[in-house]
């Protein structure tokens, strides 16, 4: 018989190999820094700082907070500090230091610790932070810096240009809020690059790709759910008659399909369910760009599948139990 002291029950994420979740993390941390790079050429050293902010912000309370309840030290685990670089990467580069500050204090404290702590959180932690600031700073969330010092021109869709005098910052508006202006929109090359305006980690498409790729290499996440969420968002968007490729690289889509989406502990255990899980995403994102008053369309849509995700596992465990559907279905 097992003798019931020699088992441990955690929460996600679940470890079946040497590597530890410490591990893991850094990987994640590693998989960001062409993103990270990228913004810190681009809007220069402002992006390095409200990086540094975010991290050291996320990484403090966590500490404090577990000090002052009586619980171990969990920073040692590096979650806290990849909390606070994908929430860093969903900021602009000029927003005040204090707004970084209150987003990693209701992504650690709020999402992640006042559920438990590590793997025990209803919504993705950097999700939560970036919502709360998009509603109560949305004048800074919706302001960012453009850089023109690499490229000055501004390709419409009907072959049009814009030419922009040679200066080294102005503020202006993303991709998505000139589509939904039906305005002068950049072209998909300078959105591939990160030639274009928006926030830190959102404006280089194949900087987040190289990341992405290489989590999906080490196996630090299943490539189901950023294959199913990006293709499902460029046929959605090409059902409705619109540039496919441009839908992928505006906004904040491939960061959180590589990033965000991915999250063990708010996204499904089961393959079918990842798969359901992205497709829907997907969905939403556009839907929602297209049809609601949110330009990006990623943070609802990623709050609302984070919210749906024990339904989802429940559903897709029980598919296994039936048997025209012949065990098939992994986690």
């Amino acid at each position: 018989m097992t003798n019931r002291k020699s088992l441990t029950v955690s929460p996600s994420p679940h470890i079946f190999a040497r590597t530890d979740t410490a591990t893991l993390m850094r990987s994640v941390v590693l998989a960001l820094m062409p993103a990270q790079l990228w913004a810190i050429y681009i809007f220069g050293l402002r992006a390095l700082l409200v990086t540094a902010v975010s991290v050291t912000s996320c990484v403090s309370l966590e500490w404090i907070y577990r000090r002052m309840v009586g619980r171990s030290a969990t920073i040692g685990d590096w979650s806290a500090a990849v909390t606070g670089m994908i929430l860093a990467m969903g900021l602009p580069a000029n927003i005040p230091y204090r707004y970084v500050i209150l987003a990693a204090f209701c992504a650690i404290i709020i999402a992640k610790q006042l559920f438990g702590g590590l793997g025990q959180n209803f919504v993705n932690p950097a999700l939560l932070g970036r919502t709360v600031l998009f509603f109560g700073a949305s004048e800074y969330m919706n302001r960012f810096p453009l850089t023109l010092k690499m490229s000055d021109v501004l390709i419409t869709a009907g072959g049009g240009k814009a030419v922009f005098s040679a200066v080294d910052t102005v503020t202006g508006p993303t991709p998505l809020a000139l589509f939904s202006n039906a305005r002068m929109v950049p072209s998909n090359l300078e959105m591939f690059l990160g030639r274009i305006s928006g926030s830190m980690g959102e404006i280089c498409t194949l900087a987040l790709l190289l990341g992405g790729i290489y989590l999906c290499v080490r196996k630090v996440i299943s490539p189901i759910i950023p294959a199913a969420y990006i293709l499902s968002a460029m046929a959605t968007a090409l059902l409705r008659g619109f540039d496919p490729v441009f839908h992928v690289c505006a906004g904040g889509l491939v960061l959180a399909a590589f990033f965000m989406a991915t999250d063990p502990a708010t996204s499904p255990i089961t393959r079918s369910g990842k798969l359901i899980y992205g497709i829907l995403l997907g969905v939403l994102t556009i839907s929602l760009r297209l049809f609601t008053i949110f330009p990006d369309g990623v943070t609802p849509a990623l709050l609302l599948m984070n919210i749906l995700t024990p339904f989802l596992e429940r559903v897709t465990v029980n598919w296994r139990q039936r048997s025209w559907f012949n065990g098939k279905e992994e986690c």
